[in-house]
C-alpha cells in the first residue's frame, strides 16, 4: 500500500470540500476501499474519513416511508424491526452478504459506492477498462465464470457485487446525495450506470457529491418481497445469480410486480419484461416459469458464464415462490 494523507472531517460541507481536491476519497467503514489499496488498483492521495458525520439513523417517516442514513451499518439496517417487518427484501438481502464482521463495519452510502469484485479489475498485471480506461478487457476472451450475462458490452462484462442495491431498486428507492450544486435525488434504478462506452463511469454521482441518505417508500407490494442468493458457498460469497421480488396480492392474482437481478448483470437489472409477465397473472408456477424465462432472454452468455443463465432462472421462480409464502403465512 502506498503512502496516503487522513483527514476526519465533522460536517459535510468540510467533508466535500476536501473530496474536491484532487486524489481524495470518501471513506466510512472501508471494506471494500482498503482491499483494494492493498492490492494498488485504487491509490487515493488522502482518504476523508466521514464516520463523524450524522448520518447513522434509521427513521420512519410521517408518509410512511423510511429514511435511513448514508453511514447507518449494514447490521443494524438488516434487524431493524421497519425493515424486517415492511421491507423484508432489503433485511434478507444485507444478511446474505459478506460475513458478520463486515456488515457491523459497511454503511449505507458504501455498499452502493462498491466496486466489481472482477479478477481482471482487482489485478494490475491484466488490462481493464474500469481501472484504465482505454486498455480492453481482459474478461472477455478470459476466465469469465462470474461475469455479466446482461448488461455487457465491448468494453466491460464485469458484473455489480452488492446485494443491497438488487434490493433497494426492487423497493422503488431514492438516493439522496448533496454536493457543491446543492441536493439530488436519484431512483435507485437510475444509480448505477451500465458500461457502455465508458466503464470506468459507474454512478450516476457528480466528483464531490456525497451520499446522505436513502428513502424506501411506503408500498402495496414492499411487505411481500423476498431476496434469493445463490452462490458458490453459504456464506462470505458474492452472487453468481440473485433475485429481489416484491408481489402485491389480491387473493391469488398478483397487481403488481417487482423484480431485479443481481449476480449476472454489470447493474443491479430490473426486468420489465418479467414484471410484464407477473402483473394481472395467478400467482402459481407456471406464470413464475414464464418470467424467469421473460427475464433470461435477452441474456448473452461468454465461454464460461453460460450456467449463470439457467441459475438466475432458479433464483426467480424460488425467490417468488417465497414471496408467496408470505401471504400464505399471514392468512394463518
Amino acid at each position: 500500500m502506498l503512502p496516503f494523507e487522513y483527514a476526519k472531517v465533522q460536517n459535510e460541507k468540510d467533508a466535500m470540500e476536501r473530496v474536491r481536491a484532487s486524489g481524495a476519497v470518501f471513506v466510512a467503514g472501508g471494506t471494500t476501499l482498503i482491499d483494494l489499496m492493498k492490492l494498488n488498483v485504487l491509490l487515493p492521495a488522502t482518504l476523508v474519513d466521514i464516520n463523524g458525520l450524522p448520518l447513522d439513523e434509521i427513521e420512519d417517516l410521517p408518509d410512511g416511508s423510511v429514511r435511513v442514513g448514508a453511514m447507518v451499518r449494514n447490521s443494524d439496517l438488516a434487524h431493524h424491526s421497519s425493515v424486517m417487518k415492511r421491507f423484508p427484501v432489503l433485511s434478507q438481502a444485507l444478511l446474505a452478504g459478506a460475513s458478520v464482521q463486515l456488515r457491523n463495519m459497511a454503511t449505507t452510502g458504501g455498499n452502493l459506492m462498491q466496486r466489481t469484485r472482477c479478477y481482471y479489475f482487482r489485478d494490475t498485471a491484466y488490462a481493464c477498462n474500469k481501472r484504465q480506461p482505454g486498455s480492453g478487457c481482459s474478461a472477455i476472451e478470459g476466465f469469465n465464470r462470474i461475469h455479466a450475462v446482461l448488461g455487457g458490452s465491448e468494453h466491460c462484462i464485469a458484473t455489480h457485487p452488492s446485494d443491497m442495491a438488487v434490493a433497494l431498486v426492487a423497493l422503488d428507492a431514492t438516493v439522496h446525495v448533496k454536493g457543491e450544486g446543492g441536493e439530488r435525488n436519484i431512483a435507485a434504478g437510475d444509480f448505477h450506470l451500465l458500461p457502455g462506452d465508458t466503464p470506468h463511469l459507474e454512478t450516476a454521482l457528480h466528483v464531490g457529491e456525497l451520499i446522505t441518505y436513502v428513502t424506501i417508500p411506503a408500498s402495496k407490494f414492499a411487505a411481500r418481497s423476498a431476496y434469493v442468493k445463490l452462490r458458490d458457498r453459504a456464506s462470505y460469497e458474492f452472487a453468481l445469480a440473485s433475485a429481489a421480488v416484491a408481489l402485491e396480492l389480491q387473493d391469488n392474482k398478483i397487481l403488481s410486480a417487482r423484480l431485479v437481478l443481481g449476480g449476472v448483470a454489470t447493474k443491479p437489472w430490473r426486468s420489465s419484461e418479467a414484471e410484464e409477465v407477473l402483473t394481472g397473472a395467478t400467482a402459481d408456477e407456471k406464470t413464475f416459469q414464464a418470467a424467469a424465462e421473460a427475464a433470461m432472454k435477452p441474456a448473452k452468455p461468454y465461454r464460461y458464464n453460460g450456467f449463470k443463465i439457467e441459475l438466475a432462472k432458479r433464483a426467480i421462480v424460488r425467490a417468488l415462490a417465497s414471496a408467496i409464502q408470505l401471504q400464505a403465512e399471514d392468512r394463518r
